[in-house]
């Protein structure tokens, strides 16, 4: 049974692994969320930590403990909304970048924040990478002043900047991939052991504005999830694409069987890859959340909406703990942002049911 690329939707066959908000009763909420809408979050790589970027400027660190309980452990503020969150890999450091054309470095054992990068127009995307000869991780930013930068923490320069065809809209990396999404539906893929190199530029092959997109574990691809309500799943070298790419219909109301109704159609906001199975979840404007296998074609477990859009999405280091928001994600514009839209984050306990591969799928 599968329901990738079904032309119809998900199959009614596929209506037991449909659950609805009731399944989703015990997760928790994180305690003193942001005031504003929610716009990234990100887990340690080390520890039980999870970062929070929201629209009222702020950052916010929580500390997750083992019966679910969460607790703020720091704050941090820009001079505009917060749009993007990542962590060092040795979880000392959190970088953020927004609307004030800054990136700034949060050292977790002093507490200090700093400014450590500029654009000419916001920084939408942040990521410590392993790029190049440097030794080191640095940071790369993506802004819509359509360059994308890199610092290395020791200098105030940066030390590439690369020209991109259009503003940047989503970013991501694993291993030595760097995939950039741009506006006018450009997809970058960066090698980092070159990084001021753009490796190769292909245009999306959803046909509308892209909104997200997210490496695979193993480095050798990335899925991309667009406004349509669609998810590509892409892979870097051309014969793997040829044998193994595919796109799918998610997040959209199927029209009625026998009426003249039409589908609704959300955009794909957050595609979330766990740490060891690499499968994946796709959360859209819709309030739903669904759970993929991409290698056997299956759609592992569904959830119907939660009640608000969901802009972001994370798993923690080892896949236990998926965090995603319930909050306004702006795809209605500003005047849907009442002050009584609901605006939390949730933690949800991973079931193997949700995030194992099926058994039964091919070896790629």
């Amino acid at each position: 049974m599968s329901v990738f690329g079904s032309s119809s939707g998900l199959s009614s066959q596929a209506s037991s692994l449909t659950g609805s908000a009731a399944e989703l009763s015990g997760d928790r909420d994180l305690n003193s969320p942001p005031e504003d809408s929610v716009s990234d979050l990100a887990f340690s790589p080390q520890a039980e930590f999870l970062a929070v970027s929201s629209w009222d400027k702020k950052v916010r660190i929580y500390e997750l403990a083992p019966n679910g309980d969460s607790q703020g452990k720091a704050l941090y503020e820009h001079q505009g909304p917060v749009l993007s969150v990542h962590w060092s890999k040795d979880g000392t450091k959190v970088v953020s970048g927004g609307t004030d054309k800054a990136a700034r470095l949060f050292d977790v054992q002093s507490g200090q924040s700093q400014q450590i990068a500029a654009h000419d127009a916001a920084i939408k995307s942040v990521r410590f990478v392993d790029a190049g000869n440097t030794g080191g991780q640095i940071v790369a930013t993506g802004s819509w002043d359509k360059t994308l930068k890199y610092w290395d923490l020791r200098t105030p320069n940066p030390v590439s900047t690369v020209q991109l065809p259009e503003r940047v809209y989503t970013m991501d990396c694993q291993q030595q991939l760097l995939v950039v999404g741009t506006a006018e539906r450009h997809i970058c893929i960066f090698d980092l052991s070159n990084p001021g190199t753009i490796f190769k530029t292909i245009q999306s092959q959803l046909k509308l504005q892209t909104r997200v997109v997210s490496c695979y574990p193993s480095g050798n691809g990335f899925a991309v999830g667009s406004v349509e309500g669609r998810c590509a799943i892409q892979y870097v070298e051309d014969r793997d694409q040829q044998k193994l790419g595919f796109s799918f219909k998610c997040h959209r109301d199927n029209p009625t069987p026998g009426t003249r109704s039409e589908a609704n159609v959300y955009s794909l906001n957050a595609i979330s890859f766990h740490p060891q199975y690499g499968t994946f979840s796709t959360a859209g404007s819709d309030g739903s959340l669904n759970f993929w296998d991409k290698d056997s074609k299956h759609r592992l477990k569904g959830y119907n909406s939660q009640g608000a859009t969901i802009p972001c999405t994370a798993f923690n280091r080892n896949g236990t703990i998926f965090a995603y928001a319930l909050s306004y994600d702006w795809s209605k514009g500003h005047q849907f942002n009442r002050a009584d839209y609901l605006n939390v984050v949730k933690l949800h306990a991973t079931r193997e049911e949700e995030v194992k591969p099926r058994a039964n799928k091919a070896k790629r």
